[in-house]
Protein backbone atom coordinates (compact mmCIF):
# COMPACT_ATOMS: atom_id res chain seq x y z
CA UNK A 1 0.00 0.00 0.00
CA UNK A 2 2.91 2.38 0.55
CA UNK A 3 3.53 2.39 -3.21
CA UNK A 4 -0.12 3.20 -3.83
CA UNK A 5 0.18 6.00 -1.28
CA UNK A 6 3.21 7.44 -3.07
CA UNK A 7 1.33 7.31 -6.39
CA UNK A 8 -1.57 9.21 -4.84
CA UNK A 9 0.88 11.66 -3.25
CA UNK A 10 2.31 12.56 -6.67
CA UNK A 11 -1.20 13.04 -8.04
CA UNK A 12 -2.11 15.18 -5.02
CA UNK A 13 0.91 17.44 -5.62
CA UNK A 14 0.03 17.76 -9.29
CA UNK A 15 -3.63 18.48 -8.53
CA UNK A 16 -2.71 21.05 -5.88
CA UNK A 17 -0.44 22.97 -8.25
CA UNK A 18 -3.13 22.96 -10.91
CA UNK A 19 -5.59 24.36 -8.35
CA UNK A 20 -3.12 27.01 -7.17
CA UNK A 21 -2.59 28.18 -10.74
CA UNK A 22 -6.32 28.38 -11.44
CA UNK A 23 -6.91 30.18 -8.13
CA UNK A 24 -4.18 32.75 -8.83
CA UNK A 25 -5.65 33.50 -12.25
CA UNK A 26 -9.16 33.84 -10.83
CA UNK A 27 -8.05 36.07 -7.95
CA UNK A 28 -6.14 38.43 -10.23
CA UNK A 29 -9.17 38.67 -12.52
CA UNK A 30 -11.53 40.28 -9.95
CA UNK A 31 -12.84 43.54 -11.47
CA UNK A 32 -12.54 45.31 -8.12
CA UNK A 33 -8.78 44.79 -8.13
CA UNK A 34 -8.53 46.67 -11.43
CA UNK A 35 -9.62 50.00 -9.91
CA UNK A 36 -6.01 50.73 -9.15
CA UNK A 37 -3.61 49.32 -11.77
CA UNK A 38 -1.08 47.01 -10.19
CA UNK A 39 1.60 45.26 -12.31
CA UNK A 40 1.97 42.62 -9.62
CA UNK A 41 -1.53 41.35 -10.37
CA UNK A 42 -0.63 40.88 -14.02
CA UNK A 43 2.36 38.78 -13.02
CA UNK A 44 0.24 36.74 -10.58
CA UNK A 45 -2.32 36.12 -13.32
CA UNK A 46 0.40 35.16 -15.79
CA UNK A 47 2.02 32.78 -13.30
CA UNK A 48 -1.39 31.23 -12.57
CA UNK A 49 -2.24 30.78 -16.23
CA UNK A 50 1.05 29.06 -17.07
CA UNK A 51 1.02 26.94 -13.90
CA UNK A 52 -2.58 25.76 -14.33
CA UNK A 53 -1.99 24.85 -17.98
CA UNK A 54 1.26 23.05 -17.15
CA UNK A 55 -0.09 20.76 -14.45
CA UNK A 56 -3.45 20.09 -16.13
CA UNK A 57 -1.72 18.78 -19.26
CA UNK A 58 0.04 16.04 -17.29
CA UNK A 59 -3.09 13.89 -17.04
CA UNK A 60 -4.76 14.56 -20.39
CA UNK A 61 -4.16 12.60 -23.57
CA UNK A 62 -3.63 15.11 -26.39
CA UNK A 63 -5.97 15.08 -29.37
CA UNK A 64 -4.60 14.11 -32.74
CA UNK A 65 -5.89 17.31 -34.37
CA UNK A 66 -4.75 16.24 -37.82
CA UNK A 67 -5.34 19.14 -40.23
CA UNK A 68 -6.76 18.56 -43.71
CA UNK A 69 -4.34 18.50 -46.60
CA UNK A 70 -4.72 19.35 -50.28
CA UNK A 71 -5.29 16.31 -52.49
CA UNK A 72 -4.02 15.69 -56.00
CA UNK A 73 -7.11 17.33 -57.53
CA UNK A 74 -6.75 20.46 -55.40
CA UNK A 75 -9.53 19.69 -52.90
CA UNK A 76 -9.12 19.44 -49.14
CA UNK A 77 -8.82 15.94 -47.73
CA UNK A 78 -10.27 15.65 -44.23
CA UNK A 79 -8.64 13.13 -41.90
CA UNK A 80 -10.44 11.12 -39.22
CA UNK A 81 -9.25 8.38 -36.89
CA UNK A 82 -10.82 4.94 -36.85
CA UNK A 83 -10.02 2.05 -34.52
CA UNK A 84 -9.04 -0.92 -36.69
CA UNK A 85 -8.33 -3.33 -33.81
CA UNK A 86 -9.27 -2.53 -30.22
CA UNK A 87 -7.51 -3.96 -27.18
CA UNK A 88 -7.13 -3.26 -23.47
CA UNK A 89 -3.48 -2.21 -23.76
CA UNK A 90 -3.61 -0.50 -27.12
CA UNK A 91 -5.47 -0.03 -30.39
CA UNK A 92 -4.45 -0.25 -34.01
CA UNK A 93 -5.57 3.13 -35.30
CA UNK A 94 -6.28 3.97 -38.95
CA UNK A 95 -6.09 7.51 -40.30
CA UNK A 96 -8.96 7.57 -42.76
CA UNK A 97 -8.66 10.17 -45.53
CA UNK A 98 -12.06 11.18 -46.84
CA UNK A 99 -12.49 11.23 -50.59
CA UNK A 100 -9.24 9.41 -51.37
CA UNK A 101 -9.64 6.86 -54.13
CA UNK A 102 -6.11 6.42 -55.44
CA UNK A 103 -4.17 3.67 -53.68
CA UNK A 104 -1.34 4.80 -51.44
CA UNK A 105 1.52 2.99 -49.72
CA UNK A 106 0.14 1.01 -46.77
CA UNK A 107 2.28 1.95 -43.75
CA UNK A 108 2.20 0.78 -40.14
CA UNK A 109 3.84 3.34 -37.86
CA UNK A 110 4.92 1.69 -34.60
CA UNK A 111 4.84 4.27 -31.81
CA UNK A 112 6.91 3.92 -28.64
CA UNK A 113 5.50 2.93 -25.29
CA UNK A 114 8.02 5.03 -23.41
CA UNK A 115 6.06 7.47 -21.26
CA UNK A 116 4.41 9.58 -23.96
CA UNK A 117 1.31 8.95 -26.03
CA UNK A 118 1.43 8.03 -29.70
CA UNK A 119 0.45 11.65 -30.41
CA UNK A 120 4.14 12.44 -29.91
CA UNK A 121 4.40 11.31 -33.55
CA UNK A 122 1.70 13.75 -34.73
CA UNK A 123 4.09 15.70 -36.97
CA UNK A 124 5.40 12.40 -38.40
CA UNK A 125 1.83 11.34 -39.14
CA UNK A 126 1.00 14.68 -40.79
CA UNK A 127 4.07 14.42 -43.03
CA UNK A 128 3.24 10.87 -44.17
CA UNK A 129 -0.52 11.14 -44.72
CA UNK A 130 -0.46 12.74 -48.20
CA UNK A 131 1.60 9.82 -49.50
CA UNK A 132 0.53 6.86 -47.32
CA UNK A 133 -2.47 4.90 -46.14
CA UNK A 134 -1.38 5.17 -42.54
CA UNK A 135 -1.94 3.03 -39.43
CA UNK A 136 -0.41 3.55 -35.99
CA UNK A 137 -0.12 1.69 -32.69
CA UNK A 138 -2.02 3.73 -30.11
CA UNK A 139 -0.93 2.43 -26.69
CA UNK A 140 -3.15 3.07 -23.66
CA UNK A 141 -2.30 4.66 -20.32
CA UNK A 142 -1.73 1.78 -17.88
CA UNK A 143 -3.48 3.67 -15.08
CA UNK A 144 -6.76 3.24 -16.99
CA UNK A 145 -6.39 -0.52 -17.59
CA UNK A 146 -8.05 -2.72 -14.94
CA UNK A 147 -5.89 -5.33 -13.23
CA UNK A 148 -8.25 -7.96 -14.63
CA UNK A 149 -6.80 -7.28 -18.12
CA UNK A 150 -3.64 -9.11 -17.04
CA UNK A 151 0.03 -8.35 -17.64
CA UNK A 152 1.80 -6.69 -20.57
CA UNK A 153 5.53 -7.19 -21.11
CA UNK A 154 7.92 -7.15 -24.08
CA UNK A 155 6.64 -10.51 -25.31
CA UNK A 156 3.04 -9.30 -25.25
CA UNK A 157 4.11 -6.14 -27.07
CA UNK A 158 5.84 -8.24 -29.74
CA UNK A 159 2.79 -10.45 -30.23
CA UNK A 160 0.56 -7.39 -30.58
CA UNK A 161 2.78 -6.26 -33.46
CA UNK A 162 2.59 -9.75 -34.97
CA UNK A 163 -1.21 -9.58 -34.86
CA UNK A 164 -1.26 -6.10 -36.41
CA UNK A 165 1.04 -7.17 -39.26
CA UNK A 166 -1.06 -10.25 -39.93
CA UNK A 167 -4.21 -8.13 -40.02
CA UNK A 168 -2.79 -5.54 -42.42
CA UNK A 169 -1.36 -8.12 -44.79
CA UNK A 170 1.87 -8.65 -46.74
CA UNK A 171 1.61 -5.39 -48.72
CA UNK A 172 2.42 -3.41 -45.56
CA UNK A 173 5.51 -1.33 -44.91
CA UNK A 174 6.48 -0.93 -41.23
CA UNK A 175 8.22 2.09 -39.68
CA UNK A 176 9.27 1.70 -36.03
CA UNK A 177 10.37 4.77 -34.11
CA UNK A 178 12.86 4.52 -31.21
CA UNK A 179 11.99 2.13 -28.37
CA UNK A 180 9.90 -0.40 -30.36
CA UNK A 181 12.57 -0.94 -33.03
CA UNK A 182 14.08 -4.11 -31.48
CA UNK A 183 10.66 -5.61 -30.74
CA UNK A 184 9.43 -4.78 -34.25
CA UNK A 185 12.47 -6.56 -35.67
CA UNK A 186 11.67 -9.54 -33.44
CA UNK A 187 8.01 -9.55 -34.55
CA UNK A 188 9.12 -9.58 -38.20
CA UNK A 189 11.50 -12.48 -37.52
CA UNK A 190 8.71 -14.33 -35.70
CA UNK A 191 6.48 -14.01 -38.77
CA UNK A 192 9.33 -15.03 -41.07
CA UNK A 193 9.39 -18.43 -39.39
CA UNK A 194 5.79 -18.92 -38.27
CA UNK A 195 3.78 -17.20 -40.99
CA UNK A 196 5.99 -16.07 -43.91
CA UNK A 197 3.01 -15.01 -46.03
CA UNK A 198 2.12 -12.33 -43.46
CA UNK A 199 5.51 -10.61 -43.45
CA UNK A 200 5.61 -6.91 -44.39
CA UNK A 201 7.45 -5.83 -47.54
CA UNK A 202 9.83 -3.47 -45.78
CA UNK A 203 10.92 -2.53 -42.28
CA UNK A 204 12.38 0.88 -41.40
CA UNK A 205 13.94 1.21 -37.94
CA UNK A 206 14.49 4.79 -36.73
CA UNK A 207 16.77 5.52 -33.78
CA UNK A 208 16.11 2.26 -31.95
CA UNK A 209 18.26 0.45 -29.36
CA UNK A 210 18.85 -2.78 -31.28
CA UNK A 211 22.26 -3.13 -29.60
CA UNK A 212 22.46 -0.63 -26.71
CA UNK A 213 26.05 -1.62 -25.92
CA UNK A 214 27.26 -0.73 -29.42
CA UNK A 215 27.40 2.96 -28.51
CA UNK A 216 26.69 3.65 -24.80
CA UNK A 217 24.74 6.72 -23.66
CA UNK A 218 23.42 7.98 -20.32
CA UNK A 219 20.34 5.83 -20.88
CA UNK A 220 22.35 2.62 -21.31
CA UNK A 221 24.72 3.55 -18.47
CA UNK A 222 21.76 3.96 -16.13
CA UNK A 223 20.42 0.55 -17.10
CA UNK A 224 23.71 -1.09 -16.14
CA UNK A 225 24.30 0.94 -12.97
CA UNK A 226 21.29 -0.38 -11.03
CA UNK A 227 20.07 -3.85 -10.21
CA UNK A 228 16.58 -4.96 -11.18
CA UNK A 229 15.67 -5.07 -7.50
CA UNK A 230 16.76 -1.47 -7.00
CA UNK A 231 14.89 -0.43 -10.11
CA UNK A 232 11.68 -2.07 -9.00
CA UNK A 233 11.89 -0.59 -5.51
CA UNK A 234 12.62 2.95 -6.70
CA UNK A 235 10.53 3.22 -9.87
CA UNK A 236 7.50 0.95 -9.60
CA UNK A 237 4.30 2.06 -7.85
CA UNK A 238 0.68 0.96 -7.72
CA UNK A 239 -2.07 3.02 -9.36
CA UNK A 240 -4.17 4.90 -6.81
CA UNK A 241 -7.89 4.75 -6.15
CA UNK A 242 -8.76 7.56 -8.57
CA UNK A 243 -8.28 5.52 -11.75
CA UNK A 244 -9.73 2.34 -13.27
CA UNK A 245 -6.36 0.59 -13.02
CA UNK A 246 -6.31 0.85 -9.23
CA UNK A 247 -3.74 -1.56 -7.80
CA UNK A 248 -1.91 -2.15 -11.11
CA UNK A 249 1.87 -1.92 -10.87
CA UNK A 250 3.20 0.80 -13.18
CA UNK A 251 6.16 3.01 -13.91
CA UNK A 252 4.31 6.33 -13.36
CA UNK A 253 4.38 8.94 -16.08
CA UNK A 254 4.79 11.71 -13.50
CA UNK A 255 7.88 10.00 -12.13
CA UNK A 256 9.35 9.64 -15.60
CA UNK A 257 8.52 13.27 -16.39
CA UNK A 258 10.46 14.41 -13.33
CA UNK A 259 13.42 12.40 -14.64
CA UNK A 260 13.11 14.02 -18.07
CA UNK A 261 13.05 17.50 -16.59
CA UNK A 262 15.92 16.81 -14.18
CA UNK A 263 18.18 16.04 -17.15
CA UNK A 264 17.93 19.67 -18.35
CA UNK A 265 16.50 21.69 -15.44
CA UNK A 266 17.97 25.04 -16.49
CA UNK A 267 16.50 24.79 -19.98
CA UNK A 268 13.00 24.04 -18.69
CA UNK A 269 13.20 26.68 -15.95
CA UNK A 270 14.16 29.37 -18.45
CA UNK A 271 11.43 28.26 -20.84
CA UNK A 272 8.72 28.67 -18.19
CA UNK A 273 10.08 31.97 -16.84
CA UNK A 274 10.12 33.37 -20.37
CA UNK A 275 6.59 32.12 -21.00
CA UNK A 276 5.29 33.79 -17.83
CA UNK A 277 6.90 37.04 -18.98
CA UNK A 278 5.27 36.75 -22.41
CA UNK A 279 1.85 36.09 -20.88
CA UNK A 280 2.22 39.09 -18.54
CA UNK A 281 3.14 41.32 -21.50
CA UNK A 282 0.29 39.97 -23.64
CA UNK A 283 2.70 38.48 -26.18
CA UNK A 284 1.73 34.82 -25.72
CA UNK A 285 -1.12 33.02 -27.43
CA UNK A 286 -2.85 29.63 -27.31
CA UNK A 287 -0.80 28.00 -30.06
CA UNK A 288 2.58 29.63 -29.57
CA UNK A 289 5.80 27.62 -29.73
CA UNK A 290 5.98 27.06 -25.95
CA UNK A 291 2.44 25.73 -25.62
CA UNK A 292 2.73 23.59 -28.73
CA UNK A 293 5.84 21.86 -27.38
CA UNK A 294 4.96 21.52 -23.69
CA UNK A 295 1.34 20.48 -24.22
CA UNK A 296 2.79 17.32 -25.76
CA UNK A 297 5.95 17.01 -23.66
CA UNK A 298 4.08 17.19 -20.36
CA UNK A 299 1.33 14.75 -21.40
CA UNK A 300 2.72 11.54 -19.93
CA UNK A 301 1.29 8.07 -19.48
CA UNK A 302 2.00 5.25 -17.03
CA UNK A 303 3.72 2.14 -18.38
CA UNK A 304 2.87 -1.38 -17.17
CA UNK A 305 5.56 -2.38 -14.69
CA UNK A 306 6.19 -5.69 -16.47
CA UNK A 307 6.88 -3.90 -19.75
CA UNK A 308 9.25 -1.35 -18.22
CA UNK A 309 11.20 -3.89 -16.18
CA UNK A 310 11.42 -6.48 -18.95
CA UNK A 311 12.61 -3.81 -21.40
CA UNK A 312 15.46 -2.78 -19.10
CA UNK A 313 16.33 -6.36 -18.18
CA UNK A 314 16.05 -8.11 -21.54
CA UNK A 315 16.80 -5.39 -24.09
CA UNK A 316 19.35 -3.24 -22.25
CA UNK A 317 20.96 -5.39 -19.56
CA UNK A 318 21.02 -8.82 -21.20
CA UNK A 319 20.93 -7.66 -24.82
CA UNK A 320 18.66 -10.48 -25.95
CA UNK A 321 17.89 -8.81 -29.28
CA UNK A 322 21.52 -7.77 -29.85
CA UNK A 323 22.70 -11.33 -29.17
CA UNK A 324 19.87 -12.91 -31.19
CA UNK A 325 18.62 -14.74 -28.10
CA UNK A 326 15.14 -13.22 -27.76
CA UNK A 327 12.38 -15.64 -26.75
CA UNK A 328 8.65 -15.17 -27.33
CA UNK A 329 6.10 -17.55 -25.84
CA UNK A 330 8.86 -20.07 -25.13
CA UNK A 331 10.15 -19.98 -28.72
CA UNK A 332 13.52 -18.50 -29.69
CA UNK A 333 13.22 -15.86 -32.40
CA UNK A 334 15.99 -15.97 -35.00
CA UNK A 335 16.61 -12.68 -36.83
CA UNK A 336 18.48 -14.65 -39.48
CA UNK A 337 15.13 -16.06 -40.67
CA UNK A 338 14.32 -12.69 -42.24
CA UNK A 339 15.14 -13.28 -45.90
CA UNK A 340 12.62 -11.28 -47.95
CA UNK A 341 11.75 -8.18 -45.89
CA UNK A 342 13.87 -5.17 -46.87
CA UNK A 343 15.37 -3.53 -43.75
CA UNK A 344 16.57 0.08 -43.45
CA UNK A 345 18.02 1.80 -40.37
CA UNK A 346 18.05 5.55 -39.69
CA UNK A 347 20.26 7.22 -37.07
CA UNK A 348 21.14 10.77 -36.05
CA UNK A 349 24.78 11.73 -35.57
CA UNK A 350 23.90 13.72 -32.43
CA UNK A 351 21.34 11.32 -30.98
CA UNK A 352 22.04 11.12 -27.23
CA UNK A 353 19.26 8.57 -26.58
CA UNK A 354 20.03 5.88 -29.18
CA UNK A 355 23.49 6.85 -30.36
CA UNK A 356 24.75 5.96 -33.86
CA UNK A 357 25.71 2.30 -33.98
CA UNK A 358 22.84 1.02 -31.84
CA UNK A 359 20.24 0.85 -34.61
CA UNK A 360 22.39 -0.19 -37.57
CA UNK A 361 23.25 -3.33 -35.60
CA UNK A 362 19.96 -4.73 -36.95
CA UNK A 363 21.51 -5.24 -40.37
CA UNK A 364 24.23 -7.51 -38.99
CA UNK A 365 21.59 -9.61 -37.24
CA UNK A 366 19.73 -10.21 -40.51
CA UNK A 367 22.23 -12.79 -41.75
CA UNK A 368 19.75 -14.35 -44.16
CA UNK A 369 18.95 -11.08 -45.90
CA UNK A 370 20.88 -10.17 -49.08
CA UNK A 371 22.77 -6.86 -49.10
CA UNK A 372 20.48 -5.57 -51.84
CA UNK A 373 17.67 -5.50 -49.27
CA UNK A 374 19.67 -3.76 -46.54
CA UNK A 375 20.03 0.01 -46.23
CA UNK A 376 21.22 2.52 -43.65
CA UNK A 377 21.35 6.28 -43.24
CA UNK A 378 23.03 8.52 -40.66
CA UNK A 379 21.66 12.07 -40.61
CA UNK A 380 24.43 14.53 -39.85
CA UNK A 381 23.66 17.05 -37.09
CA UNK A 382 20.33 15.45 -36.14
CA UNK A 383 19.37 14.61 -32.58
CA UNK A 384 16.91 11.97 -31.43
CA UNK A 385 13.71 13.94 -32.01
CA UNK A 386 14.91 15.37 -35.32
CA UNK A 387 15.22 12.03 -37.08
CA UNK A 388 11.49 11.34 -36.92
CA UNK A 389 9.77 14.68 -36.38
CA UNK A 390 12.08 17.62 -36.99
CA UNK A 391 13.50 19.45 -39.97
CA UNK A 392 15.91 16.61 -40.72
CA UNK A 393 12.98 14.20 -41.00
CA UNK A 394 10.94 16.48 -43.26
CA UNK A 395 13.69 17.52 -45.66
CA UNK A 396 16.02 14.52 -45.83
CA UNK A 397 14.90 11.37 -44.04
CA UNK A 398 11.24 11.19 -45.07
CA UNK A 399 12.05 11.25 -48.83
CA UNK A 400 14.67 8.53 -48.31
CA UNK A 401 12.20 6.36 -46.40
CA UNK A 402 9.51 6.78 -49.05
CA UNK A 403 12.02 5.96 -51.80
CA UNK A 404 13.05 2.85 -49.86
CA UNK A 405 9.41 1.81 -49.55
CA UNK A 406 8.83 2.35 -53.27
CA UNK A 407 11.95 0.38 -54.20
CA UNK A 408 10.58 -2.58 -52.26
CA UNK A 409 6.85 -2.14 -52.85
CA UNK A 410 6.71 -5.04 -55.24
CA UNK A 411 4.99 -8.42 -55.35
CA UNK A 412 6.98 -11.66 -55.18
CA UNK A 413 6.09 -12.45 -58.80
CA UNK A 414 7.38 -9.08 -59.99
CA UNK A 415 10.44 -9.38 -57.78
CA UNK A 416 11.41 -12.64 -59.48
CA UNK A 417 11.15 -10.93 -62.85
CA UNK A 418 12.99 -7.76 -61.81
CA UNK A 419 14.63 -7.42 -58.36
CA UNK A 420 14.22 -3.88 -56.96
CA UNK A 421 17.25 -1.61 -56.98
CA UNK A 422 18.18 -0.20 -53.59
CA UNK A 423 19.93 3.12 -53.94
CA UNK A 424 20.56 3.32 -50.19
CA UNK A 425 22.12 -0.09 -49.69
CA UNK A 426 24.40 -0.31 -46.70
CA UNK A 427 28.05 -1.07 -47.29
Amino acid sequence: MRFMASYDMMETIRNTNQWLGASATAMASYPALSIFPNPALEWISAWGEVTERTFSRMVVKPDWNIPPFVGANGTDRLVSTQIEIAGPFGDLLHFKVQGRTQKRRKVLLVAPMSGHYATLLRSTVISLLPDCDLYITDWHNARDIPVSAGKFDVEDYTMHLVDYMRHLGPDTHVIAVCQPAPLTLAATAYLAEEDPAAQPRSLTLIGGPIDPSASPTEVTDFGHSVTMGQLEQSMIQRVGFKYAGVGRKVYPGLLQLSSFISMNPDTHRDAFVNQIQRVAKGEAHEHDKHNKFYDEYLAVMDMPAEFYLSTVDRIFKNGEIANNEFVVNGKKVDMGKITTVAVKTVEGSKDDISAPGQCIAALALCTGLPDSKKASHVEEGAGHYGIFAGKSWRTNIRPLVLNFIDANDITEEAAEAKPPANKNAAA
